[in-house]
């Protein structure tokens, strides 16, 4: 063999060795589970349902919470959310905060404050928040978390 074919042949053997490499570390296309949103369970909820007009979905009035994850800055975050629901309206709203840092804490505390204004008196069908009292990634573990609880409310 010809000294120029011989490195030829060795560099396309190396390249295709590389190539093999990194494919191997190449992140997967289905991303893992953040978290169990499953950890919450209903409380207190009455044996009466109700259904929603037009909508055809039935609740059972009572209390329920779960949590919801978001990513954050600084990594993924979990929130806490607590609702009462009469005749598939919410009534109260709750947040449990879960900072894992000073921003987070602020920023949960400040969503907090302002999600009751947002929420109580509206049918749960109709929960879709984005930006409350300044916060904004908050809303996605607690949009997260009301679908949860809509399905456990069923």
């Amino acid at each position: 063999m010809r000294p120029s074919v011989r490195k030829s042949v060795f560099a396309g053997i190396a390249g295709l060795s590389l190539a093999g490499t990194v494919a191997g570390c190449a992140p997967s296309a289905t991303p893992a589970p953040t978290s169990d949103n499953s950890s919450a369970g209903t409380s207190n909820p009455s044996d009466t349902s109700s259904t929603l007009a037009g909508s055809g979905s039935l609740y059972q009035d009572g209390t329920y919470s779960a949590d919801g994850t978001y990513v954050s800055p600084n990594g993924t975050e979990t929130v806490g959310v607590e609702l009462t629901l009469a005749s598939g309206t919410v009534t109260a709203v709750n947040i449990t905060q879960h900072p894992s840092n000073p921003n987070t804490r602020k920023f949960q505390g400040e969503f907090a404050g302002g999600i009751a204004a947002q929420v109580v008196g509206k049918s749960i069908d109709e929960l879709k928040v984005s930006k409350v009292a300044g916060s904004s990634l908050t809303s996605g573990g607690f949009n997260q978390a009301v679908e949860t609880i809509k399905s456990e409310a069923q």
